[in-house]
């Protein structure tokens, strides 16, 4: 079956070769696809990047070959006898949005792509444009102020050029896609386009082919959703496919300053809260308006999943403690470790949890 985009919204129907980034009623696509049945004998286990499971991916021809650079397979380290760490940031561009920009930019390629616009608060940014350097894309990407100047180095030397936008992270978004409407540029967004979750998905691939199994607590950052929309679609899939019985218990993770999600559930909205950011170190969640919150909160009701926030205080406290035990994060990250331990403070001992590693401490030293 051929796979195409359809409309969140209204159900519309559209090829994905279509460089429309969202259908003309304003909805976000979806993919109108489903994989095979998850089972060991489909992934390639002779491919070290995620691309071992691209047989669960909706990727023609194998324009992925001269995108990856071996993102994925990273390791998942005991932190003590309760908690383990998926060590994402070991990566490329050392974030886990590597997962996602691999997948993206190779449809970018088979589709015929030349050049793309993105906003981002630096992780993805960077890794959208280390993709497009590699198989030759021209990227301009846009960073609200404030974004990490190690985050803006690391974007310019893959040769993308970028803007940094006065204001807050939602009206940086805003700026970028006046320029896709305006000027007709292919929107290699994170958040929009689903061709980036069939990417993140493959964290929880990973996570059964190294333990065998899903770990009871599955702690997940979320501000727009990338990487919890994808492990969601990963359970999903693993679930339909007889290879696990249920759904783990999933703990979304929010800033104290920023937490639209965890408002809507408290007052059982549909739609995320409407919230005003206040500056926190967990800058990559810290998302006022996420584009997806209707299908996000969809998920969270479906699952009964609970949402934990970050107290601001307790971050840097996180970050110096996992740095002396080796584990040197950027501040983002260091809210999910934060956020665990507010969890355990909540609901007691909380053993079998895994958290992310998502990006590396040095990109955010500012």
């Amino acid at each position: 079956m051929k796979v195409q985009y359809v409309c969140a919204k209204c159900g519309m129907k559209k090829d994905v070769s279509s460089l429309e980034p969202k259908c003309v009623c304003g909805g976000l696509w979806k993919l109108d696809y489903q994989p095979p049945k998850f089972e060991e004998a489909l992934i390639d286990k002779g491919e070290w990047s995620i691309f071992r499971y691209r047989n669960f991916m909706p990727l023609e021809g194998d324009d992925w070959k001269a995108v990856t650079m071996g993102e994925g397979m990273t390791p998942i380290v005991k932190y003590d006898e309760d908690l383990m760490l998926k060590m994402d940031y070991f990566m490329p561009t050392l974030s886990f949005k590597d997962r996602g920009a691999a997948v993206l930019v190779a449809h970018c390629k088979a589709i015929g792509v030349d050049s793309v616009v993105q906003d981002s608060s630096g992780n993805a940014g960077n890794s959208v444009a280390a993709y497009c350097g590699r198989v030759g894309i021209e990227c301009e990407i846009f960073v609200p102020e404030g974004t990490s100047p190690k985050k803006i180095d690391m974007i310019k030397a893959h040769g993308s050029a970028v803007n940094v936008v006065p204001g807050s992270r939602d009206h940086c978004a805003d700026v970028c896609r006046a320029k896709v409407n305006d000027e007709g540029k292919y929107y290699a967004n994170h958040v929009y386009n689903p061709f980036f979750y069939q990417g993140t998905k493959t964290y929880i691939y990973e996570i059964y082919e190294q333990l065998g199994r899903i770990p009871q607590n599955i702690f997940i950052p979320l501000g727009n959703g990338t990487l919890f929309l994808g492990a969601v679609f990963g359970l999903e899939h693993l679930l339909e496919s007889g290879v696990i019985d249920k759904m783990p218990n999933i703990i979304a993770i929010q800033s104290e300053r920023c937490a639209p999600f965890a408002e809507a559930k408290r007052q059982g909205l549909k739609e995320p809260a409407q919230v005003t950011p206040t500056a926190t170190l967990a800058e990559g969640i810290a998302i006022g308006q996420p584009m997806r919150g209707a299908e996000i909160l969809e998920k969270i009701y479906q699952y009964d999943m609970e949402i934990v926030e970050i107290p601001e205080e307790s971050i840097l406290p996180a970050r110096a403690e996992l740095a002396k035990k080796g584990i040197y994060c950027e501040h983002t990250t260091a809210g999910n470790y934060a956020a665990y331990l507010r969890y355990c403070e909540l609901h007691g001992k909380t053993p079998d949890s895994l958290i992310t590693m998502c990006g590396a401490g040095l990109k955010s030293d500012h």
